[in-house]
């Protein structure tokens, strides 16, 4: 699933596209694409508006029109993407819009995408946490935030309603980084640890941002483009492989039913 970096990549991506211009028409080739609304509802709320902003909330791409939104959920294997054409017989588009003289194209091969309109951001804030590279991460408030909780650290790292894009790629770099187990319990890591774990949070999102993300199967941006920074992947898929640190062989363990990939030398309970 495309996370936080991820994201980010395809917000910017099409967001220079989108600014000031209008989605004329929606073509939709799986019905299910559409959550909360539907065409008609597209056609009064949407059809003729201006594109004012285009933004990333949590793992949401959201398309502003002043007065609504649009939020685009990739789940697993959706991909969000500007093009000069349409090709028909592409079975994995669930919808399109057709821009001024281009198109924008959602495409997902297991149609487990969504996209959703809502009136502002007030429903999304309800349920989502703290964005990591905000200025409201401080590691003040992931302190307070950890210590209150008796629960494994990667389930709550995963938990977007405390801090939102963390998935399954960021939270094992993280973890390695601050040589944390996954499966220490939040309230008895050392304050040594937690403070690197806040730090390798925000290093290992904003490197993978600057790199376009990782694509490890079927992520990509502007149509073609893959993310570069599986290459500095130092724990997740790097099963068997020798720890960057200290030479032991990376191993994979089941942490909240995802696979999990640690070093049993570094990251001891």
């Amino acid at each position: 699933m495309p996370e936080l970096p991820e994201v980010e990549t395809v917000t910017n991506s099409v967001k220079k596209h989108l600014l000031k211009n209008k989605l004329n028409k929606i073509t939709i080739k799986w019905p299910k694409v559409l959550d909360n609304f539907n065409i008609d509802d597209f056609r009064k709320i949407i059809l003729g508006k201006s594109i004012s902003n285009v933004f990333r909330r949590g793992k949401y791409i959201l398309i502003d029109f002043n007065s609504c939104l649009l939020a685009v959920h990739l789940r697993m294997t959706g991909k969000l993407y500007v093009s000069n054409q349409i090709d028909e017989s592409n079975k994995h588009i669930s919808a399109y819009f057709n821009l001024n003289n281009k198109f924008l194209v959602f495409e997902d091969t297991r149609k487990f995408g969504r996209i959703y309109l809502y009136k502002d951001l007030s429903i999304l804030n309800s349920k989502l946490g703290i964005e990591p590279l905000s200025k409201e991460f401080t590691y003040n408030w992931f302190n307070d935030c950890l210590s209150k909780k008796h629960r494994q650290i990667k389930p709550f790292l995963l938990d977007q309603t405390y801090l939102v894009g963390m998935g399954n790629i960021y939270t094992d770099e993280a973890l390695w980084a601050a040589k944390i187990h996954p499966l220490s319990k939040c309230d008895e890591i050392k304050k040594i640890n937690l403070k690197q774990l806040h730090k390798a949070i925000v290093k290992v999102l904003s490197d993978s941002i600057k790199l376009g993300g990782t694509t490890i199967r079927d992520y990509t941006y502007d149509y073609s483009y893959v993310g570069n920074y599986a290459l500095n992947l130092n724990a997740y898929g790097q099963n068997d492989k020798p720890c960057r640190r200290c030479g032991y062989k990376i191993i994979k363990l089941k942490v909240a039913q995802r696979g999990t990939y640690i070093c049993p030398n570094c990251q001891t309970l």
